[in-house]
């Protein structure tokens, strides 16, 4: 394939370390039955139970998830969460950690795999859409509002990174939604079509999109999609982002097998949903429901929160973290605002 044009490579820069596309393709039906020794990258709370769940969403693809309950829980409904992130992660890495987090606060937690993703179905693997990933979380809403230890009318998301952008297009359209969090957040289709921080010439972008085009010939040529190239080590010279990237998903502390972004790949035409679907074009459609964003103060992505905090309607907030990167928000549990997470949660899931 020739060589992508800017606009592409930011892109595939984003889309996490690829690695070659024969690894972990295994269809997911055939990992619904998990062991104690399945791999997380956090330890289980001994106030939380976990327990594997499906559910189908509107396109009748079956998407896997753990469901966090508090163990303390009594006979009442309780407010509900559904999790996913970051773009191209399992609901074994950022997403089940919050999750853990926030069920011992008292949350019932859906942390799931997005479709295509993980142990979540979809054919080919590895690839993504920005509507499906937005239905993805109405349908995790769907599963959650028929649960009877949950009150349906108290439910809420949280999107990490890319799924951020996602968290915010659901609630836009998904008036179930009492409130909507996000951290480290990341739009996905602006990243895509623009680049970071929007350097991106139509010169670049008529350029990616050629290509992408050939690609897509050559795919069905193949019959198969072809995936991206390798790139699971660090060779030097890599923007710093990169390098916090590959400390999260490519060392013991956050690497999964099953992650795309930890040594798989995504399709290499991936970017094509993306280029022409702005998914937060009915932002202001939120409120009044509430909006909290989070960021690092030295995270890399932190314009995208900050221009989302300028467009939104109130009632909204945006906290900046001090000191902290975007993968910070991650896992550090010592720097993620859990705390306020709980009081924002629940003042609004009530």
């Amino acid at each position: 394939m020739k060589r992508l044009s800017i606009l592409a490579v930011a892109s595939l820069m984003f889309l996490g370390q690829s690695c070659n596309p024969n690894t972990n393709n295994e269809n997911s039906a055939n990992m619904i039955d998990t062991t104690k020794t399945e791999h997380y990258t956090f330890e289980l709370s001994d106030k939380v139970t976990r327990q594997k769940v499906t559910f189908k969403n509107r396109y009748g693809i079956t998407l896997t998830g753990d469901l966090y309950i508090p163990k303390n829980a009594g006979n009442e409904p309780l407010p509900a969460l559904a999790i996913s992130g970051p773009f191209g992660a399992v609901k074994e890495q950022s997403s089940g950690l919050y999750a853990n987090q926030m069920a011992e606060r008292g949350f019932v937690v859906l942390a799931f795999d997005p479709s295509y993703t993980g142990e979540s179905d979809g054919e080919p693997r590895n690839v993504a859409s920005p509507d499906i990933s937005t239905e993805d979380f109405s349908s995790a809403v769907d599963f959650l509002g028929i649960q009877k230890n949950i009150d349906r009318n108290k439910i809420g998301i949280i999107g990490i990174c890319g799924w951020g952008g996602f968290s915010l297009n659901a609630t836009a359209i998904d008036k179930r939604i009492k409130a909507v969090a996000t951290t480290s957040m990341y739009d996905m289709t602006r990243v895509m079509s623009k680049g970071y921080n929007d350097v991106v010439t139509l010169e670049d972008r008529a350029k990616t999109l050629e290509q992408l085009g050939e690609q897509r010939w050559k795919d069905a040529e193949n019959g198969n999609p072809a995936y991206q190239p390798a790139y699971n080590e660090l060779s030097g010279g890599e923007a710093q982002f990169q390098i916090e990237y590959h400390d999260y998903y490519m060392t013991p502390r956050g690497y999964h097998e099953r992650s795309v972004n930890s040594g798989n790949a995504w399709t290499i035409t991936t970017p094509i949903s993306f280029m022409n679907m702005p998914i937060l074009t009915y932002l202001k459609e939120i409120s009044p429901r509430p909006m909290l964003l989070i960021a690092g103060e030295n995270a890399h992505s932190r314009y995208f929160s900050e221009d989302i905090y300028k467009n939104a309607s109130e009632p909204k907030e945006l906290m900046i973290i001090p000191n902290a990167v975007h993968v910070d928000l991650y896992d550090k549990v010592d720097i993620i605002p859990f705390d306020k997470l709980e009081t924002f949660f629940k003042e609004h899931l009530k």
